[in-house]
């Protein structure tokens, strides 16, 4: 686990933006709203049991985001997971055996959590929009 806590630290200290150590093998970051669709996402990181376990909280009110199809995109995706708590908030959740943590593999999970948040974020966004009367293109019969 030492190796494994100094590939995370120095990871997160050459990172952009607000980086904490929270204790030993717990680190949290804040992306900035430009980063993170349109409101900053915190992300905290924990070794425990073996795991590096990364947690984003993506949605507050998930409005418009139906759990079954979280549980759907669950089947689709690699390494991370959607969750929601009782309270109805959405998280983006992924593990990593520590073994396997390097810059790379760390990279990696974390800019899938990221992307995951961001995604449902994105189709939060998209649901509550009204779709556009005329779409303008070439196909559009109105011309």
């Amino acid at each position: 686990m030492p190796a494994a806590v100094d590939a995370i630290d120095a990871y997160i200290q050459a990172l952009p933006g607000e980086r904490r150590r929270i204790a030993h093998g717990e680190w949290g970051l804040t992306l900035s709203s430009e980063q993170a669709g349109g409101w900053p996402l915190d992300v905290g990181l924990r070794i425990a049991d073996g795991l590096l376990t990364v947690k984003a909280h993506a949605l507050t009110d998930p409005e418009q985001i139906d759990p079954w199809m979280l549980l759907w995109w669950n089947r689709s995706t690699r390494m991370v997971r959607f969750g929601v708590t009782q309270a109805r908030e959405v998280w983006v959740h992924a593990d990593l055996p520590v073994a396997a943590v390097d810059e790379t593999s760390l990279d990696r999970l974390l800019g899938l959590v990221v992307e995951g948040a961001v995604a449902v974020r994105d189709f939060q966004r998209a649901q509550r929009e009204p779709a556009p009367e005329h779409g303008g293109g070439w196909l559009d019969p109105r011309g």
